[in-house]
């Protein structure tokens, strides 16, 4: 069967329920092959390709990960929508002049939603509006009360005040969806007791980004999978949730971890055409994994960590785009060492690795003088 989209899954789903080991097979692999391209015979050779085991299984997560992963994607699409929902309540203060975001960062934070909340009820009076500073707001009433004197236009309020209901009903949704989350990590089966092996303490001493739902994500990954994966540098607990939801905890399905990555879409394919070398970077992927691993190995710009003064070395030698590729293949790799094996993550510090990596350059220029017949004599 060819398909593409989602079609072939309601049939995937339904052989598999009755026994069937189904296989997905990627047109990449059976593009290069031999055989009859057109539409009727097709079925019959990709049918004798796989008896000759020519064909590799793609990947597909089992039953409990694609259940997790169908909530975490619901979530990531709930934020989204509530994402715009505050872009038009951001457009209607401007075009009402009222530069509300000048001195607050967030309006969806408590502060900003609080004034929201008044200015949709009918009130009008900057520094009434102005009295629901919270502490941690740097500026003062007098700053805010200047930003709140705006035309307060009447289609512009009504478009402020169905996108602030748009957006408390995606925050419900959201909250929902948490809960189906929780519940679902909870049905899974642990790889390990928390009581008699509890949780690591978070890196920074507390968790300052932590899963903002009612429920502790970190320590439902950690007992699913049996290790921290928050202890690798950049990697939050949302990034370890999404990295869990698209791959699993079974890192069996993968040889290597070098297969890992190359599933990942992080290593080198090069197109070729008439025997000349087209590109050379990694092939375009649509991988959420890979998305979050991204997003981990930007963080580490201003790590003081290990993994930092390489990702700081990398970008200072490659250029961001490829330092971050290249750190992204070393998280993978961690990642899959930390799921498969069961081992923890230590950092040796920023000191040991500009050490290690000295020691290296000392070795590769001992090498090039003793190819020139010379000999490195250091300063005394």
């Amino acid at each position: 069967m060819q398909s593409t989209g989602v079609y072939w899954m309601a049939l995937h789903d339904v052989l598999e329920s009755h026994g069937f080991e189904v296989n997905v097979a990627n047109a990449r692999h059976t593009k290069t092959l031999p055989g009859r391209k057109t539409d009727v015979p097709e079925c019959q050779w990709l049918q004798k390709l796989h008896t000759f085991g020519l064909l590799n299984n793609s990947f597909r997560p089992p039953e409990e990960i694609r259940v997790l992963r169908g909530y975490l994607r619901q979530r990531e699409n709930l934020v989204a929508a509530a994402a715009t929902c505050i872009q038009h309540m951001q457009k209607a203060l401007t075009e009402m002049n009222i530069q509300l975001a000048n001195v607050i960062s967030d309006i969806s934070g408590t502060t900003g939603l609080a004034i929201l909340y008044d200015i949709v009820r009918g009130e009008r009076d900057p520094y009434k509006l102005a009295m629901h500073k919270h502490s941690r707001i740097r500026a003062s009433r007098q700053e805010i009360a200047r930003s709140l004197q705006g035309t307060w236009r009447q289609e512009l309020l009504f478009v402020l005040e169905q996108s602030l209901d748009l957006y408390q009903t995606y925050q419900q949704k959201i909250q929902t969806c948490d809960e189906r989350i929780d519940g679902q990590l909870r049905s899974m089966e642990p790889k390990i007791d928390p009581v008699s092996e509890p949780i690591p303490e978070p890196r920074r001493g507390k968790d300052w980004r932590g899963h903002q739902s009612g429920f502790d994500l970190r320590g439902q990954l950690y007992r699913i999978t049996g290790v921290d994966l928050t202890r690798i540098d950049g990697i939050e607990v949302q990034n370890a949730q999404t990295i869990i939801s698209e791959v699993g905890v079974d890192m069996s399905r993968w040889k290597t971890e070098k297969h890992f990555a190359s599933w990942l879409g992080l290593c080198p394919d090069n197109r070729i055409s008439g025997g000349k070398v087209l590109k050379r970077g990694t092939r375009h992927v649509v991988n959420r994994a890979s998305t979050a691993l991204r997003l981990a190995a930007s963080a580490l710009l201003r790590s003081q960590s290990a993994l930092g003064a390489k990702f700081r070395r990398l970008r200072s030698k490659l250029g961001a785009p490829k330092a971050i590729t290249a750190m992204v293949h070393t998280l993978a790799r961690l990642v899959y060492r930390m799921l498969k094996f069961g081992h923890d993550y230590v950092d040796r510090g920023i000191h040991f690795y500009e050490a290690k990596y000295q020691h290296q350059q000392l070795q590769r220029i001992r090498k090039q003088a003793a190819a020139l017949h010379m000999q490195l004599i250091p300063l005394t």
